[in-house]
C-alpha cells in the first residue's frame, strides 16, 4: 500500500478517535439529565478504535496512536522507516479532530472550555492523584493495551476479531484511569487538545501543554516493555507452545503485513 494512503488512513483514524472520544467527553458525558458519564465515555474511546480498526486497518494497520506505532516497531511488527511518518499524520489528526470539536463545542450559547478532555496530572488530575500515581498508570495501562494489540494480532490468533478485543481493552483502560489522568495512552491524543486549550482558553491555559510530556513519555516507555516483552514471550514466532496450535487460523492475502492488520492506535 502506497505510504500517502496509509498516512492519510492514519490521519483520518487518529482525527476520530479524539472527535469520537474527546467529543464524547466534551459534549455529552455531563449533558443535563441524561449526560453519559464515564462509562459513556469510555465506550465512546473503544468504539472509535474498533470502527476504525475495522474501517481502515486494511490500509494502515490501524494504529492511530503513536505509542502503538512505537510498540508494534518493538515487537518486530513494524518498519522503522515508517515510524515518523505515522506519528506525524497521527499528531496532524488529533489536532483536526480537537479543532473539529472546538468548532462545534463553541457554537453553543454560555460555552466555556473547560478543561476540553485535556490529561494531566495533580492538580489537573480528575481525581487530584499525584504525578507518580499517574505516571506508573499510564505506563503500565499502555504495556497491556499493546500486548492486547500484539496477541489479538498475532497470526495464531482467531482472525477478525482483534478490533473488538483492542475496542474493549480501551474501554477498559478508560474505566479504570479517567479519573487518574482523564486518561491517555495515546501520546497524540493529548497533544491535540492540548493545544487546542492553550489556543482558544481565555485567559490563556497552557497547563495541559506544559504536561503533557508525561503523556509522551510514560505511554511509549510501556509501549516498548510490551513490544520486547511480548517479542521474547513468542520467541519471534519460531517457538509456539503446543497449546497455541488449537487457534491457528487461515490467513487471507493483503497489501498490508501479516503482523500488522487490524492493529489500532
Amino acid at each position: 500500500m502506497p505510504l500517502a494512503r496509509r498516512l492519510s488512513a492514519e490521519f483520518i483514524g487518529t482525527l476520530w478517535l479524539v472527535l469520537g472520544g474527546c467529543g464524547s467527553a466534551v459534549l455529552a458525558a455531563a449533558f443535563p439529565n441524561t449526560g453519559i458519564g464515564f462509562a459513556g465515555v469510555a465506550l465512546a474511546f473503544g468504539l472509535t478504535v474498533l470502527t476504525g480498526a475495522y474501517a481502515l486497518g486494511h490500509i494502515s494497520g490501524g494504529h492511530f496512536n503513536p505509542a502503538v506505532s512505537i510498540g508494534l516497531w518493538a515487537g518486530r511488527r513494524f518498519s522503522v522507516n515508517d515510524l515518523l511518518p505515522y506519528i506525524v499524520a497521527q499528531i496532524l489528526g488529533a489536532i483536526a479532530g480537537a479543532a473539529i470539536l472546538y468548532i462545534i463545542a463553541s457554537d453553543k450559547t454560555g460555552f466555556k472550555i473547560g478543561n476540553f478532555a485535556s490529561n494531566g496530572y495533580a492538580d489537573h488530575s480528575p481525581g487530584q492523584y499525584g504525578i507518580l500515581a499517574c505516571f506508573v498508570a499510564e505506563v503500565v495501562l499502555t504495556f497491556f493495551f499493546l500486548i492486547v494489540i500484539l496477541g489479538s494480532t498475532h497470526k495464531l490468533a482467531p482472525g477478525g476479531f482483534a478490533p473488538i478485543a483492542i475496542g474493549l481493552c480501551l474501554t477498559l483502560i478508560h474505566l479504570i484511569s479517567i479519573p487518574v489522568t482523564n486518561t491517555s495512552v495515546n501520546p497524540a491524543r493529548s497533544t491535540g487538545p492540548a493545544i487546542l486549550l492553550a489556543i482558544f482558553s481565555v485567559p490563556r491555559e497552557t497547563w495541559a501543554l506544559s504536561q503533557v510530556w508525561l503523556f509522551w513519555i510514560a505511554p511509549i516507555l510501556g509501549a516498548l516493555l510490551a513490544g520486547f516483552f511480548y517479542s521474547w514471550l513468542v520467541g519471534d514466532d519460531d517457538e509456539l507452545a503446543p497449546a497455541a496450535e488449537a487457534v491457528v487460523v487461515e490467513e487471507t492475502d493483503s497489501e498490508v503485513p501479516e503482523a500488522d492488520k487490524n492493529s489500532p492506535e
